[in-house]
């Protein structure tokens, strides 16, 4: 996994929208293209992500059904190390899908509405205060207190017309920009290929502190 451990990063043309009087809940599903029960959770989810405008949903691909059928071709390294990091915090058997994880507090099924809402709920209750990632000029500074070491992720996802699958903003990249250990930090951002979004998380997987969605580059 690529990490980028210097204060500042390649600066690129991509807009970020105005400060967020709060920051969305992050939803992460794990899924395949071989479970069955996933096209489930993806449905669930586009249902979620049409009726609400307070979270963030990234379906993470993950390969270790592709004995079941085909090779998953959305499948990445950092998509399994990052469930497998879930399935300890939340003390699972194991990894299975469709798992939700919601600010990486809660987790259940992604293909139960119920759990799925109640989740929300939950991770939206517990969710911390005191960081924020705020637009200033091409980048976004980063303000808070941050207990311990913490990580920064820049995600690029699908979304409209280049999301072809039948997931909810699918991931296709994700860069670690380095720890951060509280305090103000202006970040400057690699290239988005679609689209983007920034997450603060305590280290090792730990609770999402603060996540920010990213506009799109302009077209050419």
């Amino acid at each position: 996994m690529k990490r980028l451990l210097a204060a500042l990063f390649l600066l690129s043309p991509v807009a970020v929208p105005a400060a967020q009087a709060e920051s969305p809940t992050l939803i992460e599903l794990f899924a395949s293209q071989n479970c069955r029960a996933c096209p489930k959770a993806h449905a669930t989810l586009k249902d979620v992500d049409q009726a609400r405008d307070d979270v963030l949903i990234l379906t993470w691909s993950v390969d270790y059904w592709d004995y079941l059928g085909g090779k998953d071709p959305m499948a990445m390294g950092e998509s399994k190390e990052r469930q497998r990091a879930y399935v300890d915090r939340f003390r699972l058997r194991g990894p299975y899908t469709p798992q939700t994880v919601y600010n990486g507090v809660e987790q259940c099924p992604g293909n139960r509405p119920g759990k799925v809402e109640a989740a929300i709920s939950k991770a939206r209750k517990e969710a911390p205060e005191g960081v924020r990632l705020v637009r200033k000029g091409d980048g976004v500074e980063l303000s808070g207190k941050a207990n311990g070491l913490t990580d920064i992720w820049y995600v690029d996802y699908l979304d409209g017309a280049d999301n072809t699958t039948d997931m909810v903003h699918p991931v296709t990249q994700v860069t670690a920009l380095g720890p951060w250990l509280g305090g103000r930090t202006q970040i400057t951002l690699p290239a988005c290929h679609s689209h983007c979004a920034l997450i603060v998380q305590e280290a090792g997987f730990g609770p999402v502190l603060a996540t920010l969605p990213l506009d799109p580059p302009p077209a050419p």
